[in-house]
């Protein structure tokens, strides 16, 4: 039987707890991206629209999982 004093189960639940979630790091990468969309398009209006809408759109679908998920694991 092990204890509840393991020293590698202990290890393991803090290295876990260390690293940020892939989850919460997503925004990093797509908040630059508009402005950049933005600049970078400015020739192209029908394609530079349509693509930082579809990036908007994402970037609310990922803040609306995020907030469901909160409120799913505070439910239970």
């Amino acid at each position: 039987m092990s204890s509840s004093s393991d020293p590698s189960r202990t290890t393991g639940m803090e290295r876990k707890k260390k690293a940020a979630p892939i989850k919460f790091l997503v925004p990093l990468i797509y908040a630059p991206a508009l402005p950049l969309i933005r600049l970078t398009l400015r020739h192209q209006p029908v394609l530079r629209d349509r693509l930082f809408g579809l990036v908007l759109a994402g970037a609310f679908a990922h803040g609306f999982y995020l907030v469901t998920d909160i409120y799913d694991a505070e439910s239970k």
